[in-house]
């Protein structure tokens, strides 16, 4: 007797051929995108490792030297040991700086599918080679140094060409709440990343790196097997980039304002020709004539990105230094061991999983990218003084404001790297040209990402003056990320009055 055909495969069956496609991408690069954050963060969890405070451990089994620094691991044994974790930060995040202007450009001129996988498979091999220096027993600043180096230059590989891969296949409809669940790979990286580091990091801090460079590595290699770049390449129809909403702006002229994901038959999503997607064949589509890539400063010259860019500089700065600096500042100021510090701070990236969602559903309700990202921006302000001065007076107000701040501080974050990437690579002005993609996302990242090196820098040089300073530096950058979206922000709230006013039934003269 033959058994039926399994629930999961009678599931997929009933689902069109164009959303079977679309959730292949969307988890591929899901796990894609977590395994680079998890691969960066053990670094944040070995600081503590690298520099305990050996007088608390068991008696110095080396009477000559110095019973404070015994146990901890050259050359971070010094008393200037943060200014060499500062500089380690850096060499990763400059070179990751760096190297994002150029990626974006790579990017929209190389096969995605090959340069994603090579990347990561070139991140696992560097982030395994800095846990190997534990094994080999080396104590060259400069090994680590070069690692960081080479890992952040590779590491640059992943976020153009994921974006754009999603942005390929998704349009503008439903895109910022997508993308704002999707979106959520980084903080599922970063708490992974933790968890893993969390259980060598004591007995072989080494391991805390190789680890995540093998999961890295291996999740490269299936992405080369089963990434698919583009709804064509498998005979599926392309989204529609713009709702009638933009045409409307664009025009004055009102049209059908469903969401052009929705127009499907009950097959599944038509095509361009009007028949069903699920007709289509697996092969590729006859290839049409190729757009050619857009500039460096062609892309600067689309509305919105400069501003959306610089802000996510302020915007990074903050939630990096929180990455980089979070595990430390919960031993120093809560007085907890390396690895409860390194599972506390995990919370801050749950609440970035609910702030990257709750930010995405609500620029999709209101159509305000801008407007949601500044307000969020403000209320992060208050919260980081208030988690500095009361948020270690009890585990419960330590995890509740952990996640508060963690919402706040990566909501805004992770909207501007996600669905405004995708909103401004498929602007109206370029005129259905979508190889803009993946140099929008470098541009708009690669400026965050100087963002991103400052911050924990300035942390290392400013921690030693006491961590108040620090987060004051911090309130100071978010209120400047909030402050450069001014213009936009207006332009959105003009938009709404004038909306309103039409429904109202006034005329614009």
């Amino acid at each position: 007797m033959r058994a039926a055909l399994a629930p999961g495969i009678r599931l997929l069956r009933a689902l069109p051929r164009d959303s079977r496609y679309r959730g292949l991408t969307l988890v591929l690069t899901f796990f894609c995108y977590t395994s680079y954050h998890l691969s960066r963060k053990p670094i944040s969890i070995v600081k503590s490792q690298l520099h305990p405070n050996c007088s608390a451990l068991d008696p110095n089994p080396h009477n000559d030297s110095n019973n404070s620094t015994w146990c901890s691991w050259a050359p971070f044994d010094g008393d200037n040991y943060k200014e060499l974790f500062g500089a380690l930060d850096n060499a990763f995040l400059v070179a990751y700086a760096i190297g994002m202007f150029i990626s974006g450009i790579f990017g929209e001129r190389l096969p995605l599918r090959y340069y994603l996988s090579g990347g990561m498979v070139l991140s696992g091999l560097f982030t395994a080679l800095f846990g190997l220096g534990y094994f080999w027993d080396i104590h060259a600043l400069w090994y680590f140094i070069v690692m960081q180096v080479c890992n952040g230059l590779v590491q640059t590989t992943g976020w153009p060409s994921v974006v754009a891969c999603v942005g390929n296949w998704f349009g503008k409809g439903k895109r910022g709440l997508i993308m704002g669940i999707w979106n959520s790979h980084t903080s599922v990286g970063n708490i992974l990343g933790s968890l893993i580091a969390g259980v060598w990091v004591s007995s072989a801090w080494g391991l805390s790196f190789i680890v995540p460079g093998i999961i890295i590595a291996a999740v490269g290699i299936i992405c080369f097997f089963f990434l698919v770049e583009y709804p064509e390449d498998v005979g599926c129809s392309p989204p529609l980039h713009h709702m009638a909403s933009d045409e409307e702006d664009a025009g004055g002229v009102t049209t059908n304002g469903k969401d052009p994901e929705a127009v499907t038959s009950n097959e599944g999503p038509l095509n361009t020709s009007g028949q069903s997607s699920t007709d289509c064949p697996d092969s590729p589509k006859e290839a049409a004539e190729e757009p050619e890539a857009i500039s460096f400063l062609g892309a600067l010259r689309i509305p919105g990105v400069v501003e959306f860019s610089l802000c996510l500089l302020f915007a990074k700065l903050v939630s990096y230094t929180f990455l980089y600096w979070l595990p430390l500042y919960i031993v120093n100021v809560a007085h907890f061991g390396a690895k409860e510090a390194g599972d506390l701070s995990t919370l801050f990236d749950v609440g970035g999983i609910l702030g990257g969602i709750f930010a995405g559903l609500i620029s999709d309700y209101t159509g305000g990218r801008a407007t949601t990202c500044c307000v969020m921006l403000i209320l992060a302000a208050p919260m980081l003084f208030l988690y500095n001065h009361v948020g270690q007076n009890g585990i419960g107000t330590s995890i509740a404001m952990l996640i508060v701040c963690g919402a706040l501080v990566n909501g805004p974050y992770a909207l501007i790297t996600t669905a405004v990437s995708a909103d401004l690579g498929t602007h109206e002005s370029l005129k259905g040209n979508a190889k803009a993609l993946s140099t929008v996302t470098a541009i708009i990242d690669g400026t965050g990402s100087i963002g991103a090196a400052l911050g924990p820098l300035l942390a290392g040089l400013i921690s030693p003056t006491g961590w108040n300073n620090v987060f004051y530096m911090l309130i100071a950058a978010d209120v400047l990320a909030c402050l450069l979206l001014t213009r936009v922000v207006v332009k959105e709230v003009r938009g709404w009055c004038g909306y309103m006013a039409r429904k109202r039934g006034f005329k614009e003269f």
